[in-house]
């Protein structure tokens, strides 16, 4: 038998909820997730600040989300894995390095992006 979706609004409070509740999860039950948090809130009025143009303060901004967007898909990849099985296995270990991986990833890029405007701006 075919499952009935829900859609309109009945969907987006159906979406909304499960967002809430997985950034509520990552928040109680990841620690990276909770330090990353602390020290975007407290970048985000510096990016306002250094960045001189919209374009700027949208990338000082964005670049610092990505970082949050990231670890939520690795925490998400690693509670798979972890759901799957606790018995060591290649597989899993890659799965798992490839998604801290992506988070190293955008860690450089946000702070290259950092950088960057900060050179421009005191340069």
């Amino acid at each position: 038998m075919e499952k009935r979706s829900r859609s309109g609004l009945a969907r987006l409070a159906d979406a909304t909820r499960y967002s809430i509740r997985g950034l509520t999860n990552a928040w109680r039950n990841e620690t990276a997730f909770r330090q990353e948090v602390v020290v975007i809130v407290i970048l985000l009025p510096v990016a306002l600040w250094l960045g001189n143009t919209a374009i700027q303060r949208a990338l000082l901004v964005l670049s610092a989300l990505m970082i949050l967007i990231v670890e939520l898909i690795n925490s998400a990849i690693e509670s798979t894995v972890d759901r799957i099985g606790s018995e060591a296995h290649p597989l899993s270990a890659q799965a798992k390095d490839m998604g801290s991986a992506a988070v190293l990833i955008t860690l450089i890029t946000a702070a290259a992006v950092w950088v960057f405007i900060a050179w421009e701006r005191w340069s």
